[in-house]
């Protein structure tokens, strides 16, 4: 996108058909998303978070200039646009009155992790809202990293950002080839693995004051070479529900055993 350098003013955009805003909205696509290492935001709070927590934003649009003008010495490329542009760029149904295009943060390929604490791990968890909520939860109780296997859903998609409200940007999210084979080295580094599982006891206590939380697929759980590493553990369940969906069971186990290790 050399060609939309400029210097730093408020333009106005009225045409679907722009280049900058055919850019925007190639940034639905996960191929573009990596190619040109930029991800799509909506909604004021998404642009805030991202801004606050050091993400570049190179491009913003707003519907009213006045609300441009707060980014105008932020941001090289900040746009007024009506509302049907607005709206051509946008998921949301009826979006807000605000949008950015911004740089995506380095997604490391996971390492050794350091310290004491806790990390959640996904297990091809797909849907975008599940990993968006799972992000979310982490983030609210203090995890040091999230981990993702393959299969998991695009951090940086528009309904993984917007379901994680900002919490995307709050903490590292790694990424693994080889789930099984992090998690190995993890609890050879001392992590207790735990994951949420049907045959698992209600009863799981804690080894370590470092634990890796893992979070199976929306269908079918943990895979079972994973679940071959980990210590199970049942949410203890009263009424007639047999299982919770993906997000609502991680929020439950990361929310039990970071207390346990906090505490």
């Amino acid at each position: 996108m050399d060609d939309l350098k400029g210097i730093h003013m408020i333009s106005e955009i009225s045409s679907n058909s722009n280049p900058v805003i055919k850019y925007a909205c190639s940034l639905s696509r996960a191929k573009a998303r990596a190619e040109h290492g930029q991800h799509f935001i909506e909604g004021e709070k998404l642009v805030r978070e991202a801004g606050e927590s050091g993400i570049r934003l190179t491009h913003v649009f707003a519907e009213d200039r006045s609300v441009a003008a707060l980014y105008e010495e932020r941001c090289e490329h900040v746009f007024t646009v009506p509302r049907h542009v607005m709206e051509k760029m946008c998921e949301s149904r009826t979006p807000q009155h605000i949008c950015a295009i911004a740089d995506t943060p380095k997604q490391k390929e996971q390492g050794s992790f350091e310290g004491s604490g806790f990390v959640v791990a996904l297990d091809a968890v797909q849907d975008p809202g599940n990993v968006g909520t799972i992000i979310r939860s982490a983030d609210a109780f203090g995890a040091a990293c999230v981990l993702l296997g393959q299969g998991c859903a695009d951090p940086f998609s528009g309904k993984v950002l917007r379901a994680s409200m900002g919490s995307v940007y709050h903490l590292p999210i790694l990424q693994t080839a080889d789930l099984h084979r992090s998690l190995s080295e993890s609890r050879e580094e001392g992590f207790q693995l735990i994951c949420g599982h049907l045959k698992g006891t209600t009863d799981l206590k804690l080894r370590s004051d470092r634990a890796v939380i893992v979070i199976g697929n929306e269908g079918n759980g943990v895979s079972d070479r994973v679940a071959e590493l980990c210590d199970l553990y049942r949410i203890p369940m009263k009424g007639k529900a047999e299982s919770l969906n993906a997000s609502a069971a991680a929020s439950i186990l990361i929310y039990i055993f970071a207390k346990e290790i906090g505490s």
